[in-house]
């Protein structure tokens, strides 16, 4: 039942968020694909603040939840500003590292999924609520979202690591 409920979350949020998302550019990678959208202005800020855009420019696969510009909006004021500075560099990575996990993981594999271990180390919960596609409390908006070195799946918030 959970993986036909699943499946079912999946293709609502792919239906109903994939119209936003870009189109995969033959050789694109998955930071040249998010700029490319235009909602990821904070991630790349951030992704290069933390000395990450090499890795994700690199041949992967990677399975990226990438939180929007508005997701980052929603943190508290200040906070991305802190997170840029160069003394806050190895936080920033650790929760940007939190949104990517090895492999490619397609959106009808993650709904299958109970956890997933990122990069950093720790697991996201991954559950479907109604029809959507949760990870930890975060929506996933738009799903498959293609790219030469793996795939992105969009979110609504920025998920943080948990604290220790």
């Amino acid at each position: 039942m959970r993986s036909q409920l699943a499946t079912l979350a999946v293709a609502a949020a792919v239906a109903a968020g994939i119209a936003g998302a870009p189109a995969r550019a033959a050789g694109t990678d998955i930071v040249d694909t998010a700029i490319a959208a235009g909602q990821f202005k904070t991630l790349a800020a951030a992704l290069d603040g933390a000395g990450l855009v090499a890795t994700l420019k690199g041949q992967g696969p990677f399975t990226v939840f990438a939180p929007t510009d508005a997701a980052f909006a929603k943190l508290p004021a200040g906070t991305v500003d802190t997170l840029l500075k160069p003394e806050n560099k190895a936080r920033l990575a650790a929760i940007l590292t939190y949104h990517v996990v090895p492999g490619r993981v397609m959106a009808a594999d993650v709904a299958r999924l109970e956890e997933a271990r990122t990069v950093n180390g720790e697991t996201v919960d991954v559950t479907v609520d109604g029809g959507s596609v949760m990870i930890n409390d975060a929506k996933v908006t738009a799903a498959d979202v293609t790219a030469s070195n793996g795939v992105i799946h969009v979110i609504d918030t920025v998920m943080l690591p948990p604290a220790g």
